[in-house]
């Protein structure tokens, strides 16, 4: 079964071509990011005007790519929630569009379960049930993945998830965004003892996290370092606050294996790229024992290909939206992710 997925939840207008759920026919991808870079972070308004810009191109290429056109599909897909709102309806409606008017199932696919899916490409022998962290500028959550269609939240952030934080603190330290991936080059080169970090909990939410206390550590560190005339070494700054999220996330995630009794461990999302993170985890679950997946690099953030993936397995369970010749379509924004 081939699916044609679109993704437009943030700043990047995504399209791609998926077999059965695990095979990459084609993924393009069209990145906002230097457009935004000078405003420091993604300006709805402007993501959903690019997103109308580039979807018709973006789609074109995807099916370009993987040698079909709209009549060879046998579905489209596309995110549905969550995500900026503007640009979710570029998406939502470009596809909605394409599969009335070539007669296709049209499938909603919420953005996380899409990341966890991304996983389904990468590894071929990685099937549920297992303990998946989703990571990423929006979203930190441990899950528990029962089945391709049914998931439990174990825990989630209370504010800040990892990687918003990682682009505040990446700001307050003259990194331009996004600011993770320097915070990561920077930690390379720096020590992670020079400065300690505190770390945050929940009380009596132990799966849970909280990284804007640690976000305004950081800026507090480097506010009273210029009231003094002080400069702040900003390497080992950047390998603390990158050790510190690693060890908060990891441990989080320890927890919840043993207590909850998984030995197949999945990450995904953007700050899966994390080199820090990455390591403190293969670190762990080889001491506990435990079978660890990561999506490579090009998969870890937002694309079509993992929406595509995800589709394949909501398609079989009957997730398709309906569709009618006046346009409207029974798939609601705010699709849950359980």
């Amino acid at each position: 079964m081939k699916i044609l997925a679109i993704e437009s939840s943030c700043d990047e207008t995504a399209a791609a071509v998926v077999e059965d759920g695990r095979k990459v026919l084609s993924s393009a991808v069209n990145s906002q990011v230097e457009e935004h870079r000078k405003y420091g972070g993604v300006v709805p308004e402007i993501a959903s005007r690019r997103h109308t810009e580039n979807i018709v191109g973006i789609v074109d290429e995807a099916l370009r790519e993987a040698g079909c056109n709209l009549e060879d599909v046998d579905a489209v897909a596309v995110t549905a929630a969550p995500g900026l709102i503007g640009a979710l309806l570029v998406g939502v409606n470009y596809a909605k569009g394409l599969a009335l008017a070539a007669g296709k199932p049209l499938i909603p696919v919420h953005h996380i379960r899409g990341h966890i899916a991304a996983n389904y490409l990468a590894h071929p022998d990685l099937k549920p049930p297992f303990l998946c962290l989703v990571a990423s500028g929006g979203h930190s959550h441990i899950i528990e993945v029962k089945s391709y269609t049914e998931f439990s939240v174990i825990g989630k952030t209370r504010d800040d998830a990892a990687g918003e934080a990682f682009d505040k603190a990446a700001r307050a330290m003259g990194y331009p965004y996004p600011g993770g991936v320097f915070v990561d080059k920077a930690a390379q080169k720096g020590d992670p003892a020079k400065y300690p970090l505190p770390h945050p909990k929940v009380e009596g939410s132990p799966y849970d996290f909280s990284f804007s206390g640690l976000k305004t550590a950081v800026i507090n560190l480097i506010h009273n370092a210029a009231q003094k005339g002080q400069e702040v070494d900003t390497d080992p700054l950047c390998a603390s606050f990158q050790k510190t999220v690693a060890e908060i996330l990891t441990g989080r995630l320890m927890l919840a294996a043993d207590t909850y009794g998984y030995r197949t461990i999945v990450v995904a999302g953007g700050v899966s790229a994390n080199s820090g993170l990455r390591s403190m985890l293969e670190n762990a679950c080889q001491e506990q024992g435990y079978q660890l997946y990561m999506p490579p690099l090009n998969l870890c953030g937002d694309n079509a290909a993992m929406i595509g993936s995800q589709a394949y397995y909501e398609y079989l369970d009957g997730q398709i939206a309906g569709l009618s010749l006046n346009g409207t379509a029974s798939m609601p924004i705010d699709q849950p992710l359980v």
